[in-house]
């Protein structure tokens, strides 16, 4: 997307507690650049913050698969064995990683 050179100033005066009550809400967000906060509210009229911790957390374990499927790999051209507990470990780990996926596509879903 082309970053548009912004010319036009809009200046406004608010009290004390509506400049408390702007930070905290901009905290709560975890936005510290106060233009970009009161330009998103003042064109959309809100801001949708999602909490990634599930999307890190499987990315996380995705990783863990991986590496893991690399070593049975390597396992596999080296000795010509790959043990079947290893392999119905790394499959039970990706069955959780999908219904873990499917909770948060379904959880996108619902979002308004």
């Amino acid at each position: 997307m082309r970053k548009e050179p912004r010319s036009v100033q809009l200046h406004f005066v608010v009290s004390e507690p509506e400049a408390e009550l702007i930070k905290e809400r901009m905290a709560e967000l975890g936005i510290t650049n106060l233009s970009a906060y009161l330009r998103k509210m003042a064109v959309d009229g809100y801001i949708v913050h999602l909490d990634m911790s599930e999307i890190r957390e499987m990315t996380r374990l995705l990783r863990i698969c991986s590496n893991n499927l690399n070593q049975y790999a390597k396992r596999a051209h080296e000795s010509g064995n790959v043990y079947a507990a290893d392999i119905d470990d790394l499959r039970t780990r990706l069955d959780e990683l999908w219904e873990a996926a499917d909770g948060l596509l379904r959880g996108f879903a619902n979002i308004p």
